[in-house]
């Protein structure tokens, strides 16, 4: 039986056929064989332990709770001890991984897939990401054969919370007594991040800190009546936009379903692009650490870049993905990793993605700069602007990305006077190409990546352009043509 959940990244399929009770039981049994494997275990840190153990939390989706409980099974009967965390974020697991020194966590979640999805987000010890090519198609194989080692000796099964200690950790990367009455609109959307929010607010009235917060779609509620949170889609966000308006709010902070991205509006209850945040994130830990390496991803650069370097520090590029920029921030000491797509990674957290720590830190920017979140990023949209992300079905992903290429290697205008810089004595504008992930191009005063997807014929632009919008956005329109006859 070949099992379709398993992704590239984790595990991710429809209710039913895809994904159900008895294959998440499978699932639990195999990653106990494989975590228990010679192979396996001779890279762990806790060797002088016997049997291992792994954490598990689920978000709050209708179907997370009876996943869970059939993946504890399989790893019950795999030898393996479980502690059960509830219902929890990806980070709280992530969290509890590294914080309580097991060998294993998973986090049962379909973060903002549809409503008859499910999934499972896999990380060994120290909250090491689990992907194709480090063990989960290992544990497939395993799962898909369902021919299991004879139990020998079941594990135990306890409950236990780790949420005080986790508000305490992400309480660590501020100064709460820098902090100065601000008034926050937050949307869970009915996913996990509430219980969170309420931990850090009860904290934050212990310690006297002046942050009120104003709460929308705010209890876990599996059935998500007011839809899927996915605050990356414009449709997604009106909620959050008037209630910052309607409260006259300082800040807006809305995340998705298992909330390991957050995604911030300022005070005029404009959206804020995940890529100015990266900057803004990058800039406050420079100032903290100089000469730090902060890691980005391809898609956009340009602005984080420039910001790193001004403030010292090295900048670096990583493939796009959560598997890719754990891996280069932990073989680079990296501070910091950003994504524009709101996702942000902490050296401190293991090197995984919060969506906590990031609202953390620029409110505290707030408060230390007195200045507004609009005019924290404005400069920095103005110098770069960018398209945002578009998506465009395609027939041929490879062959559309060659298209564009082929167009724009051929249609670069002559200069009629080059200067040193562009190289003596040339007669073009060489765009710089880069593939770490998909096609990148640069020209003088403009750039493009163009990446397919991992798992359907789409094709992801984005466009930016040094402190033109004009030209952005017209060379936006010229590829957005280009891949519409693709």
């Amino acid at each position: 039986m070949t099992l379709s959940c398993f992704k590239a990244y984790d595990i991710r399929g429809q209710l039913g056929e895809e994904l159900n009770n008895e294959l998440a039981y499978r699932i639990g049994r195999a990653y106990g064989e494989w975590l228990q494997s010679p192979a396996v275990s001779s890279l762990s840190t806790h060797q002088t332990r016997g049997i291992k153990t792994v954490v598990v939390g689920g978000d709050i989706r209708l179907s997370s709770a009876s996943l869970k409980q059939a993946l504890a099974e399989g790893l019950l009967d795999a030898g393996i001890h479980v502690i059960d965390l509830g219902m929890t974020g990806t980070e709280e697991v992530y969290f509890a991984t590294f914080h309580l020194g097991v060998e294993g966590g998973i986090e049962v979640t379909a973060s903002h897939n549809p409503m008859d999805y499910n999934g499972m987000k896999l990380v060994r010890e120290g909250s090491k990401p689990i992907s194709g090519d480090s063990g989960l198609f290992a544990i497939r194989r395993l799962a898909e054969a369902n021919q299991f080692q004879p139990m020998t000796q079941r594990g135990t099964l306890t409950h236990q919370s780790c949420l005080a200690d986790y508000v305490q950790h992400l309480l660590s990367y501020i100064d709460p007594a820098q902090l100065k009455p601000l008034k926050l609109v937050v949307n869970a959307g009915n996913g996990a991040a509430g219980p969170v929010i309420d931990a850090l607010e009860a904290e934050f009235q212990r310690l006297q800190v002046p942050i009120s917060f104003i709460k929308v779609h705010h209890q876990p509620d599996g059935s998500f009546p007011h839809g899927i949170p996915n605050p990356l889609l414009p449709e997604c966000r009106a909620d959050t936009r008037d209630a910052v308006l309607a409260h006259q709010a300082d800040l807006g902070i809305a995340w998705d379903g298992d909330f390991d991205r957050c995604f911030l509006f300022d005070e005029n209850g404009n959206f804020i692009e995940g890529y100015y945040i990266v900057g803004l994130l990058a800039a406050a830990f420079l100032q903290k650490q100089a000469g730090a390496k902060i890691i980005h991803d391809p898609r956009l650069t340009w602005n984080t870049v420039d910001i790193v370097k001004t403030n010292g520090g090295i900048p670096i590029q990583s493939k796009t993905g959560h598997a890719f920029i754990k891996e280069r921030m932990r073989s680079e000491d990296a501070i910091y990793g950003g994504e524009m797509s709101a996702h942000h990674y902490f050296r401190d957290f293991a090197y995984c993605d919060s969506g906590m720590i990031p609202w953390l830190l620029v409110t505290e920017l707030l408060c230390k700069t007195g200045k507004p979140l609009s005019a924290l990023v404005s400069e920095r949209m103005a110098a770069y602007p960018c398209s945002g992300e578009i998506n465009f079905r395609v027939q041929d992903v490879q062959a559309s990305i060659a298209r564009v290429e082929t167009f724009f290697s051929a249609s670069v205008p002559p200069i009629p006077n080059p200067s040193p810089a562009r190289g003596e004595g040339s007669k073009s504008e060489s765009p710089v190409i880069d593939r770490t992930d998909g096609l990148s191009m640069a020209f003088a005063d403009w750039r493009f990546n163009l990446r397919g997807s991992n798992t359907e014929p789409v094709l992801r632009l984005n466009v930016e352009s040094r402190g033109d919008l004009a030209l952005m956005q017209a060379k936006t329109q010229e590829i957005s043509q280009l891949l519409h006859h693709s």
